[in-house]
């Protein structure tokens, strides 16, 4: 632009010097010399925007519905967890059980230099209430569940380090992953630390080192100290091999005097396959101690330091043909001395959902579920099966997306019964489960729900 501008002033600057004085020349001279100085500052302006490139993301998650019984009554204590294994996070298929409302909302600012380095800032704010009514501030439970950095791709960092994502705040782990079908993470890790992903000691192995500070959900603090310190090294091996290694301590929770846990391990040993429409997940986790609790990695602290806990899932989402497809899900999981010595428990669940596709925007969506625990807590015993039908109508922008596409208005009706011998078991509890329910089995329940992500 600057020599474009310099070709046109050049005969300009000669014909008026046939009718201009010297001086007047002088002056046109040095106005061209301030344009070709502006010009400079605004390529240099030009090129200091182009080094840094902002983005923002706005990411989200909600559902929302009503449920009601066969007697329209409305709902009581139902969802994935209403089975006493629930104490022990024996979930049930969701689908047709949940009524309360729930949001997330992500937002996240990233910064790429010219020299390939990244920021990414983000924040997520969540809520969630079991009121219908449209004014909730009463009921609210509205919290910033996640607010951290990380940086990426930085120049300096060279060999294993190359690629690695260092990171600091309070958030989920990033590798963090569940069943969606029964509303339940495999592993949940989460607190306010710092860590490091993507370090490749080779070609094959990536490596995700992280430490986490975090409080107890389920003891009070009588200080605002970190209740329990989590370190964590996740390896993934090849395409398919995961083994991850926790341990933690919790110096101070001794306070009390009882046998409370103050250390333990948490290990996942994990195998996750592609399919050609879908994908596979199978493994196996071993707690002991603090890692006694085997899903929320060291956020319970009322296990005992005897307390031991294998846990093994497999599932799998694929299609059957061009309109089915299906999702089977199991969870099984034995402890002892989880929150006294002497308890045993053990459970398992098998889900299965199938969808098949009718049009564009409208899927008949089923779920079937069954539960089998056998517990024993103290003087009580209970054992026996809990079992779930569930049909959905449901209506998306299109049916050919999959399980996992949203967002989706589905109407449930679903049928849900248990034996007799777990009616009343739990009462002596503070955490009862179908004592919190006036059903005793056989019953129906109707609903509505949308859900959405993006």
């Amino acid at each position: 632009m600057k020599k474009t501008l310099l070709a046109l002033s050049i005969p300009l600057i000669s014909s008026m010097a046939y009718q201009a004085s010297a001086d007047e020349l002088k002056d046109i001279k040095a106005q061209i010399s301030e344009l070709e100085e502006r010009l400079e500052k605004a390529e240099q302006q030009s090129s200091e925007a182009k080094s840094t490139a902002d983005s923002f993301e706005f990411h989200g998650y909600a559902r929302s519905g009503l449920l009601f019984d066969e007697k329209q009554h409305g709902a009581v204590g139902t969802g994935p967890y209403m089975t006493p294994a629930g104490r022990y996070n024996g979930p049930v298929g969701r689908l047709g059980l949940e009524d309360d409302t729930y949001v997330e909302i992500i937002l996240s600012k990233n910064i790429t230099h010219d020299d390939g380095s990244k920021a990414r800032y983000t924040v997520m704010v969540a809520d969630g209430v079991e009121t219908k009514n449209e004014w909730t501030a009463d009921d609210s439970s509205i919290n910033v569940r996640q607010v951290y950095a990380e940086l990426s791709n930085l120049s300096s960092f060279s060999g294993a380090f190359r690629d690695a994502t260092l990171w600091a705040g309070k958030r989920f782990d990033r590798n963090n992953y569940d069943i969606h079908f029964f509303d339940s993470d495999i592993i949940f890790l989460s607190g306010t630390g710092a860590g490091i992903y993507d370090v490749k000691p080779t070609d094959s192995w990536t490596t995700n080192i992280s430490l986490y500070g975090r409080d107890f959900d389920d003891v009070e603090s009588t200080n605002t100290d970190i209740e329990n310190y989590i370190l964590n090294v996740n390896n993934y091996f090849g395409d398919h091999w995961q083994f991850m290694f926790s341990a933690m301590t919790s110096p101070d929770h001794d306070e009390t005097g009882s046998d409370l846990a103050t250390q333990g391990i948490h290990t996942l040993l994990a195998y996750h396959m592609d399919l050609d429409s879908g994908f596979a997940k199978a493994g196996v986790i071993y707690g002991s101690g603090l890692g006694g609790e085997p899903k929320a990695i060291g956020a319970k602290g009322d296990v005992t330091e005897d307390a031991s806990t294998v846990r093994a899932f497999a599932y799998m989402v694929t299609d059957l043909s061009q309109d089915w497809r299906i999702a089977p899900a199991l969870f099984v999981e034995n402890s002892d001395d989880r929150y006294a010595k002497g308890d045993e428990a053990t459970w398992a669940s098998f889900n299965v959902r199938l969808a098949n596709e009718l049009t564009q925007n409208f899927e008949m969506v089923y779920e079937s579920t069954y539960q089998y625990m056998d517990l024993k807590e103290g003087s009580e015993e209970a054992s026996g099966g809990f079992y779930k039908v569930t049909i959905a109508p449901t209506f998306k922008l299109n049916t050919d997306g999959g399980f996992f596409n949203r967002p989706e208005i589905r109407f449930t009706a679903s049928y849900i019964d248990w034996d007799d011998d777990l009616n009343g078991f739990g009462d002596t509890l503070e955490e009862d489960t179908f004592a919190n329910t006036p059903y005793d089995g056989g019953t129906w329940l109707f609903g509505a729900q949308m859900e959405i992500w993006f």
